[in-house]
């Protein structure tokens, strides 16, 4: 069974290359659609039939086989475990906390109200983004959970991470789960010593499947095979304490789902001049949505994408950076982004919708002609005076860029519109 072990962990190294290749613009697969949180948000706020099946086969999957998108497809489960086992940690019992519960209430729940604002700084996939392309809150929070890992494990996946709380009510009803053979255990504590969600009492000879994220270590331990991977009746016990938690939650969640309405309507609302990546439609809306995993920053081939910063605590585009204006013929962050904060808009769509507008400054103009040149739109017309069509105008900076005489200014529209 120790080959089990070994299997899992492989696909979950591969794995880990894979979102790391596409995190630093090397991007090989759509591993990023696979990520919890991102794929449902796009479901509630970019719907596309792919994302709905996405999100609906890791439920089933989870409702079948157990949490084995913890250890095997969440890149910050799969980095816990490495250190884990550089570390070399040994498992001892963890209890299962509620407090888990109120966490993916409170963030979850915003979520639906319209807000990513509470989830994008305890959401796994997010945070690992955010440290992988060295912003400070994702390194920060990387290195917490690291030091938690060296004193608790993967206590992070057990009693803290929102989609964890999630996959793991689910799981605890999954038809597959890890058991102990009562008849063969000598409880001897192998099998509890390599545990690192602590989900094994030897003692009691039990299994928490709920916070066990499925990472089959156990079954190669036991020297007896008294460990075992397969189908188990569901015993339901509904107590006191689970109701009242059960209906504390329900509550947390209704309040939450409020407070992400009311915060969805005012995040951004005094923001001014800051230009979105075409498909984000506005300022307030990339506000709310964006998780800030960074993902499109790092494969915009212009690198004008700019990570949240004081200014704007999203992803946004910053025309003096990098190549100075928007790649006409690109749509690699509308193609790649996993939340759907920036709506999945085709390249002709983005070709014709309008981030900004340009504005030429007659005093400083020297009617060139280079603007008219560079335009991809044909929006500049050079007379006896230099004139931008409004009409035609995109935003996309290039005229800026290429203007010798600094004649061409670029300023934010309050919302995207499609020109024709």
């Amino acid at each position: 069974m120790k080959k089990s072990y070994l299997i899992r962990l492989t696909v979950a190294g591969i794995v880990g290359v894979l979102v790391i290749l596409a995190i630093w613009g090397i991007y090989p697969v759509h591993i990023m659609d696979l990520q919890f949180t991102a794929v449902l948000q796009r479901v509630i706020f970019d719907f596309s039939w792919i994302a709905l099946g996405i999100i609906v086969s890791i439920l089933v999957l989870t409702l079948l086989f157990g949490r084995f998108y913890c250890s095997t497809i969440c890149p910050f489960g799969i980095l816990q475990e490495f250190c884990a086992l550089l570390f070399k940690k040994k498992g001892s019992v963890q209890k299962n906390l509620p407090v888990k519960y109120f966490i993916s209430a409170l963030t979850f729940g915003a979520l639906i109200g319209g807000s990513a604002l509470l989830i994008r700084y305890v959401d796994p996939y997010t945070m690992f983004g955010s440290a992988v392309s060295l912003t400070v809150t994702g390194l920060v929070f990387t290195f917490a959970v690291l030091a938690l890992v060296f004193f608790k494990n993967r206590y992070f996946c057990t009693n803290i991470c929102p989609a964890g709380a999630v996959l793991g009510l689910i799981s605890k009803v999954s038809t597959n789960k890890i058991y102990i053979d009562e008849e063969n255990c000598v409880s001897c504590g192998l099998c509890a010593k390599s545990c690192p969600s602590g989900c094994i009492n030897h003692k009691e000879k039990t299994v928490d499947n709920e916070t066990c994220v499925k990472c089959l270590k156990c079954l190669g331990e036991c020297k007896k095979g008294a460990i075992k991977y397969g189908s188990r009746p569901v015993k339901f016990s509904l107590k006191r304490r689970n109701f009242i938690i059960a209906v504390s939650t329900l509550m947390v969640l209704g309040g939450a789902v409020k407070a992400g309405i009311e915060i969805g309507k005012n995040f951004a609302k005094k923001v001014r001049d800051i230009i979105v990546p075409p498909g984000a439609q506005n300022t307030n809306r990339m506000a709310n949505k964006c998780l800030n995993c960074n993902l499109c920053v790092e494969n915009c081939p212009n690198k004008i994408l700019s990570k949240a910063d004081e200014n704007f605590s999203a992803v946004h585009i910053d025309y003096s950076k990098g190549e100075g204006f928007c790649k006409y013929d690109c749509n690699k962050c509308a193609q790649i982004c996993p939340s759907g904060a920036i709506k999945r808009i085709s390249l002709e769509e983005k070709q014709n919708t309008r981030i900004a507008m340009a504005m030429i400054k007659e005093e400083k103009c020297d009617k060139c002609g280079i603007c008219k040149y560079e335009c991809p739109k044909s929006a500049i017309e050079v007379t006896d005076t230099a004139k931008v069509d409004g009409s035609l105008c995109i935003g996309c900076g290039k005229c800026a860029k290429k203007c010798p005489f600094g004649a061409i200014q670029i300023f934010a529209v309050k919302e995207q519109v499609r020109i024709s």
